[in-house]
């Protein structure tokens, strides 16, 4: 099987990559900037189905500049995704057919999720606990319409 030489999908994602580093930098000193985690787990959700290694390590590495960024446990959000891939989402797809619904659950779940996931990270591991301020909401919304498009 030959590649076509036009085919430069791994040059985009790394450019993708480089762009969200600049996107995460500016988020972090602007708050009405949204954080995306929602969109990075869709990502996430379509590179684990199509089993495309190198997508899923830049992604990790995005994520890995979120935890950074925000100060969160090293890894935790990967680990988060992993489980509300194979256990949440599958169970709430099963319950609920309307799309729209599960992907406003699921922007729920991320966010929400995420905070109370670690929420639990810092009583085990005695760190600071987390924070949560009325821009989470915003940042719901935000990413329920991006969801939505994509």
């Amino acid at each position: 099987m030959q590649r076509s030489i036009i085919n430069k999908n791994y040059l985009t994602s790394f450019v993708y990559v480089i762009l969200f580093m600049i996107y995460s930098a500016l988020s972090g000193v602007y708050q009405f900037l949204p954080h995306f985690l929602a969109v990075i787990f869709v990502f996430f959700t379509i590179a684990l189905k199509k089993n495309d290694s190198l997508s899923l390590a830049l992604i990790s590495i995005c994520l890995l500049i979120f935890e950074a960024e925000n100060g969160y446990v090293l890894f935790s959000t990967i680990i988060y995704f992993l489980i509300i891939y194979r256990y949440i989402m599958p169970n709430i797809v099963k319950v609920i057919s309307c799309a729209s619904c599960t992907r406003g659950l699921m922007v729920l779940f991320i966010y929400i999720g995420f905070f109370v996931f670690h929420y639990i990270l810092s009583n085990i591991f005695m760190l600071p606990l987390p924070g949560l301020n009325y821009y989470v909401v915003y940042y719901m919304i935000i990413d329920f319409f991006i969801v939505s498009i994509i």
